[in-house]
């Protein structure tokens, strides 16, 4: 295609969309070249008018700007604010076009055939369902300050609020008490437009020393009740007693506990710089199933509390463990379907890059009585060009049981393990991995809304990541597992340490029989 039959950023289309993308933007076609446009807004069988706020050479990107004619599925919103692009259609034609897209992404992806693809479970509360919910802070034409979401498709604005339906009615009170608050303090927020320019600096403080805001982070125990609110600013001054003790008037005895972030990253993230607790408990109480849990404040946990605990059962259904298997759960969080598989296996690792979710999945496996569960602070990742990987993703594909393979040390990986004597939330030490189950190659989605049959115990995991090894064996009608392999995998390599005497040998082969 010439550039001159490809849009300009600035330009104003009518398009006739024809199907949804991964994430709910719709699919025109522009000419008979077939160039491919993403509508924010738009849903198939619309025809719209739409503008152009990124152009590649292949696809662009616009938002509606008008709706021309209405598709026959198009139903009148509930919510009116961002965040919420699928609902201009039924419920049911939502997992229709979600389940079409998982077959798609697998096939085509994937390249992955014969499987059997079940239909998607639907979620108990389709509003009001978030247990965390991350807002930005704004102004509005007249310069006053707001909290809410973001404009859609490439807008720089923030939408203020009046009630969040993804949110619960405690989780908005939160925000509204915090908002107001922040206002009778004076506060403004950062100027994103500025900070993301090339030769900006770091966001830094208001001309009075005061920080500037950023985000309000709501976290809410769906079982307990409790909130945790964590403020995000720019570095600078900030009363955060004051609003400690604003929320506490507002919320009661449901404050688990405020927390206070600076940040002076130029991006738009509510991760990493320095986290202060101002008052009450770091970690906000949950339960999950019987499993009673602490959430530190950047752990991630599953949004949607109720789904999470049948998402659990589905997996413990399929990996039908017998308790001599040993589990790996990859990218695991604090560890939540870990500890919820541990009891039914022989051994349980689980590896995950934030060290802070690997402190509360060990003290989650403590808390709860759960012996066998090991956890360790590291990088999954499969291997770079000239094996440029981390180490845990080294010794997962290499495999080798855990007392006969260490971690180069040109490349050592920081573990935390339970059983470290005085272990703390921010210490970390050196260890050792152990092996995994050699895989196919394949790409199964670790948070897509289905059942697949035989899928990985691996793939399980809390986060919502994509699991590049999945085993095409595991996807098909078989009803076998990894149980006969299981024993040659925790065999030792003559080549990573000395070999087992006879009899020793032969009572770990007694230990992982099925």
């Amino acid at each position: 295609m010439d550039g001159a039959a490809r849009p300009q950023r600035g330009d104003e289309l009518e398009l006739r969309v024809e199907s949804l993308a991964f994430g709910g933007e719709g699919i025109a076609r522009l000419g008979d070249s077939g160039y491919v446009v993403f509508v924010a807004g738009a849903i198939p069988g619309d025809r719209v008018r739409a503008l152009v706020y990124k152009r590649k050479r292949s696809y662009a990107h616009a938002r509606m700007t008008e709706l021309l004619e209405e598709s026959p599925e198009r139903i009148a919103p509930l919510a009116a604010h961002p965040g919420v692009p699928w609902q201009v259609m039924p419920y049911e034609r939502q997992l229709q076009v979600k389940q079409e897209q998982v077959g798609d992404a697998l096939r085509r992806l994937g390249h992955l055939d014969g499987f059997e693809l079940e239909p998607i479970v639907p979620a108990l509360e389709p509003w009001r369902y978030r247990n965390k919910l991350e807002y930005s802070f704004g102004e509005d034409a007249g310069g006053g300050l707001v909290c809410g979401f973001h404009a859609s498709a490439g807008a720089n604005s923030v939408v203020a609020l009046d009630d969040c339906l993804l949110a619960s009615e405690d989780g908005n009170r939160a925000r509204e008490a915090a908002l107001g608050w922040c206002r009778g303090q004076g506060l403004k927020a950062w100027e994103r437009s500025r900070a993301r320019r090339q030769d900006a600096s770091a966001p830094g403080p208001a001309p009075d020393g005061r920080a500037r805001l950023r985000n309000l982070v709501v976290r809410e125990g769906r079982r307990t009740g409790m909130l945790q609110v964590r403020v995000v600013t720019t570095a600078g001054e900030l009363d955060a007693g004051g609003l400690a003790a604003e929320l506490h008037e507002a919320l009661g005895a449901q404050l688990s506990g405020v927390l206070w972030s600076r940040s002076g990253s130029p991006a738009e993230t509510t991760t990493g710089g320095e986290t202060e607790l101002v008052w009450g408990e770091d970690g906000l109480p949950e339960r999950l199933g019987e499993l009673d849990l602490r959430i530190s404040a950047e752990a991630f946990f599953q949004t949607n509390t109720e789904m999470a605990e049948v998402l659990y059962g589905v997996a413990g259904e399929y990996a039908a463990l017998e308790g001599w298997e040993r589990v790996y759960d990859l990218y695991c969080g604090i560890g939540t379907i870990a500890l919820t598989l541990a009891p039914r296996a022989g051994e349980l690792w689980g590896i995950e890059l934030l060290r802070t979710a690997v402190a509360d999945a060990i003290e989650g496996a403590k808390r709860n009585g759960v012996g066998g569960a090991h956890f360790f602070a590291g990088d999954t990742r499969a291997p770079g060009r000239r094996d440029r990987r981390p180490a845990a993703g080294r010794a997962l594909q290499e495999g080798g049981p855990p007392h006969h393979r260490r971690v180069a040390a040109a490349d050592r990986l920081p573990l935390v393990q339970p059983d470290d004597p005085g272990a703390e939330r921010s210490r970390t030490r050196r260890g050792r991995l152990g092996p995994a189950p050699r895989a196919p190659r394949g790409h199964v989605p670790a948070d897509a809304p289905h059942r697949v049959r035989g899928a990985a115990r691996a793939r399980l995991s809390d986060a919502p990541h994509r699991v590049r090894r999945a085993a095409r064996a595991r996807l098909s009608d078989a009803p076998h597992r990894v149980r006969r392999a299981a024993p040659a995998r925790l065999r030792p390599r003559s080549r990573a340490g000395p070999p087992l005497t006879r009899a020793a040998h032969s009572h770990r082969l007694a230990r992982c029989a099925p």
